[in-house]
Formats: structure tokens, C-alpha cells, sequence
């Protein structure tokens, strides 16, 4: 193996959003996720929705006029 060429490895924590702190290790000195496997719903079972800058609101409101357009064709028939 070759010297010098090697990034250095550190003893870390991977913090998550949740407040989970995870122990490893890894040649970044911080690292921050926003789901872990404590918070993730896969591993807890429970649904959760995470809404990143409102896109759920956005997708809703754009279909709801959609649907307001085709409920009043369908009654004016």
C-alpha cells in the first residue's frame, strides 16, 4: 500500500434530527441525517410525513382544482 494517500479515520458521532446519537467511525469528523433507523418508518411501524417545503400542500391545491373543474362538468351534463 502506498503512504500519505489515505484520508485519516476518525471516532465519530452520526447525529440524527430525532436526537439519536450513533457512535462510529469515519474519516468525516461530523455527520448529521435527518431519519436514523430509530425515527424511520420502516423500523417503528408508524407513518410519518415528512413535508419538505410544502410540496403536499402544493400537490393537494393544484388537484383540488382539478377536481372542482371535473365535478362541475359532470353536473352541468
Amino acid at each position: 500500500m502506498k503512504e500519505n494517500i489515505h484520508p485519516t479515520y476518525h471516532q465519530t458521532v452520526i447525529r440524527c434530527a430525532c436526537g439519536n446519537e450513533i457512535p462510529t467511525g469515519s474519516t468525516k469528523q461530523d455527520i448529521r441525517v435527518e431519519i436514523c433507523s430509530k425515527c424511520h418508518p420502516f423500523y417503528t411501524g408508524k407513518q410519518k410525513l415528512v413535508d419538505s417545503a410544502g410540496r403536499i400542500e402544493r400537490f393537494r391545491k393544484k388537484y383540488e382544482k382539478y377536481q372542482a373543474d371535473k365535478q362541475q362538468k359532470s353536473e352541468s351534463k
